[in-house]
């Protein structure tokens, strides 16, 4: 297939099969980094599944993958689950309904790598089936009024009652996220991913459905990922706003690589993720892998590092992502502080945002991305929110960490074509 040809089947491919009551999509929009396996992924169908709300949430998960350890599965973790994890709740309004854990067995299933299509499961004529089906227009999606869940003046605020919490020596550093939202949103879930998707190309892209709840994602962050007997983390924290001029963007990029309060945030998670992925760890083989990396997307340079382990031969696969969720780059450290401190001060339930969409395959590997910059959608209820955060340190300024949040959701207004109408 020409270049042409190829992005023409990949849109036909998740319009077929956006048909279904389930389905998922990974794009790694050209992004390969030594750990990633495929290009594209299509999954379509389930043959079976497993839907379930937290208490013995992973336990079930596990359950399920040994019953289908042959097949690839596919699916994703809300961030409600550290509520089984430890002694914690989440007491705020779930608006969007989706469920805890879901994962699924595909009945099709179509990879691509080095632009060649591969089938997995399903008809022997499925690409034939996929290139002939008639790519639809895309529907047009009503301009949604996005509300603000919390005030700027409040948010500045509790920025503050959060650094007088890491001057008690309570936390060194929380990740303070704020929803905007939309009631009454009415869009087409596909059109709306494939415009974020071009306006913000990102290497763990996914559009998830389960009937009508729909997961829209441009995440840049991998959660975690096993690679034969290896485990590899990459928390982001540092973020800047990219310039449209080269030589200021470059000195932007390298402004950040030197920042030293993004250092600081960077390094207080890694040593976070170090201390999960003992739990998973032979002995002596944790290992940052890179430290401080930039990495360059349309809207934002990124600080970036990776952190690695070999997995011990008896942690089960499942027990490998359980110990090390939900990712530390969106809670803070302690973990655990945060985490109460996350669900005192914020004023939206996280839900799925901020938990993990990815794979297991059938060689015993996974793959999960963060679920951030993502657009989350129930076409029932026709409520529509997404959420955005930075890591909060004594050294925050309120107000940048403020734009900082604006910034990382312009992708999702420019797509949206929409404004905030309520930020005082």
């Amino acid at each position: 297939m020409t270049a042409a040809e190829l992005s023409s089947f990949k849109q036909k491919a998740l319009q077929w099969a956006n048909q279904f009551d389930v389905c998922c999509c990974f794009n790694s929009n050209g992004y390969q980094d030594q750990y990633s396996r495929y290009d594209f992924i299509i999954a379509a169908s389930a043959k079976t599944q497993i839907n379930t709300n937290h208490g013995k949430a992973f336990d079930a998960l596990k359950d399920f993958y040994t019953l289908n350890r042959n097949h690839w599965i596919f699916g994703f973790l809300s961030y409600d689950l550290k509520n089984e994890l430890e002694n914690l709740s989440s007491a705020k309004l779930n608006q969007l309904d989706f469920p805890d854990l879901f994962f699924f067995v595909p009945e099709y299933l179509l990879l691509i790598k080095d632009n060649k299509p591969e089938i997995i499961a399903g008809p022997a004529n499925l690409i034939e089936v996929i290139s002939s089906y008639k790519k639809q227009e895309k529907k047009p999606s009503e301009k949604p009024h996005i509300e603000s869940r919390i005030s700027k003046a409040s948010y500045l605020t509790k920025i503050e009652e959060l650094k007088t919490s890491i001057l008690k020596g309570d936390i060194y550093e929380v990740n303070f996220c704020q929803e905007f939202f939309a009631k009454n949103a009415s869009i087409d879930p596909y059109g709306v991913y494939h415009t974020l998707n071009i306006l913000s190309p990102t290497p763990f892209s996914g559009f998830f459905k389960l009937k009508d709840n729909y997961v829209l994602s441009a995440s840049p962050e991998r959660f975690l990922c096993k690679r034969g007997k290896k485990l590899y983390s990459q928390p982001i924290k540092g973020t800047a706003k990219r310039s449209i001029y080269p030589a200021e963007d470059n000195l932007i990029k390298s402004n950040l690589k030197n920042n030293s309060k993004e250092q600081a945030e960077n390094v207080m998670i890694v040593d976070l993720v170090r201390n999960d992925l003992t739990k998973n760890a032979m002995k002596g083989t944790v290992k940052v892998e890179e430290l401080f990396g930039i990495y360059t997307f349309p809207q934002v340079h990124q600080m970036i590092s990776t952190v690695s382990c070999t997995l011990d031969p008896a942690v089960h696969v499942v027990d490998a992502v359980k110990h090390a969720f939900p990712m530390g780059s969106m809670t803070g450290a302690p973990k655990l502080r945060a985490m109460q401190l996350i669900e005192e001060k914020e004023e939206s339930r996280r839900g799925i945002y901020s938990g993990a969409l990815g794979y297991f395959d059938p060689e015993g590997d996974f793959d999960f991305n963060v679920i951030i910059r993502s657009i989350l959608y129930n076409s029932t209820k026709k409520y529509l929110s997404f959420q955005v955060g930075g890591a909060i340190t004594y050294a925050s300024n309120a107000e940048a960490e403020y734009e900082e949040c604006l910034l990382k959701a312009s992708a999702i207004l420019k797509t949206l074509t929409a404004e905030i109408i309520n930020t005082c």
